[in-house]
């Protein structure tokens, strides 16, 4: 999976301009739940395998890079299967609407049937869907459409996979799709309504086929807790304080970067030495202030996107549906205090 995604990456830097080769996408849905993720990481990785990768075939995560690290769950699962996530594609990476003017686009549409309103321009490229929820989708001879009420996409992924090419499945590929099962399935538990016979084939035929395979209730209950950890959205904000300091010009403090014995602390050398503690808070408060419980992720101006609530979600809402945590100028010199104890 490693290299088929390095491959992507270079498709994305050195193929895909005005004059280069068409690309086929592959593309979650608009929330990137684990789900999405993972179906759109398994079935590109299934197309390159068995079309020969012409066109190029790249999964697409339909979010800005700058908001995975609101996906504390897929943040999660990544590291757990050794996947870094510079290694992923993202929304904001990739000009849809440029390569489809251009003739160039095929579009897979993987845990979604049909595109949002925002993208509607886009229909015309889309040449495959591969779904599990509620077909709104209209028939086309020109598009295969394989749409079921299973409880999670990555089991249709599973079951086309092990029909057509099952020589592709490893132990990485393996933990990703039945991560993703038993999370959506919620742990494969009859009495919680999500499971289907089919989840329950391909989870069981995965087992099968990969014991070293984590257990579906530690696997379950991990994915559950990282699913509602937002502590990497501070981490976020922190960053863009650094930025917001760096950029600061009354006054100028003329930061300099120093080593850090924390990797989650910038360290700087001040060079202005006139900008005394009292002068410093200002900055800080204004920074406070603009951001106002926004995001604050990427460039200080662009704008705060709360994401969507997956659409599989076990719950009715989202921790963020209202909005993200405010962060005082208290509760970054808390964070700090904790961070420096952790290391005594």
């Amino acid at each position: 999976m490693e290299e088929f995604l390095r491959a992507c990456r270079r498709t994305l830097q050195e193929d895909v301009g005005p004059a280069g080769p068409g690309v086929h996408v592959v593309l979650g849905n608009e929330a990137c739940d684990v789900d999405s993720m993972v179906s759109a990481l398994a079935f590109a990785y299934f197309l390159f395998r068995t079309a020969g990768g012409d066109p190029p075939v790249l999964p697409l995560l339909n979010i800005r890079q700058s908001e995975l690290v609101l996906r504390s769950d897929n943040l999660f699962l990544l590291r757990r299967t050794g996947l870094s996530p510079d290694l992923l594609l993202f929304r904001d990476q990739l000009d849809l609407r440029a390569l489809h003017t251009a003739g160039r686009l095929r579009l897979t549409l993987v845990d979604h049937n049909v595109l949002p309103s925002s993208d509607a321009d886009l229909e015309g490229a889309v040449v495959e869907v591969l779904d599990h929820h509620q077909l709104e989708r209209k028939a086309s001879p020109s598009c295969p459409v394989t749409v079921e009420m299973v409880g999670s996409c990555a089991t249709l992924v599973t079951e086309r996979i092990i029909q057509k090419a099952p020589q592709i499945l490893d132990q990485q590929l393996a933990q990703l799709l039945y991560a993703a099962m038993v999370l959506d399935c919620v742990n494969m538990a009859p009495a919680a309504g999500k499971v289907t016979p089919k989840d329950s084939q391909y989870a069981a035929a995965l087992e099968t086929r990969f014991p070293a395979l984590p257990p579906r209730g530690a696997l379950f209950q991990e994915l559950q807790e990282a699913k509602f950890d937002v502590s990497g959205e501070f981490m976020s904000f922190c960053a863009s304080v650094s930025k917001f300091l760096e950029q600061a010009r009354t006054p100028d403090l003329d930061l300099h970067p120093v080593s850090s014995s924390h990797p989650h602390i910038s360290a700087y050398h001040q060079g202005n030495k006139l900008a005394s503690r009292k002068k410093l808070l200002p900055i800080v408060k204004n920074f406070l202030r603009e951001c106002d419980g926004d995001c604050c992720l990427g460039d200080a101006e662009e704008e705060s996107v709360v994401p969507p609530t997956p659409m599989n979600s076990l719950v009715e809402g989202c921790p963020l549906d209202e909005g993200l945590p405010k962060i005082t100028a208290e509760d970054l010199q808390d964070k700090f205090r904790q961070m420096d104890s952790a290391d005594l």
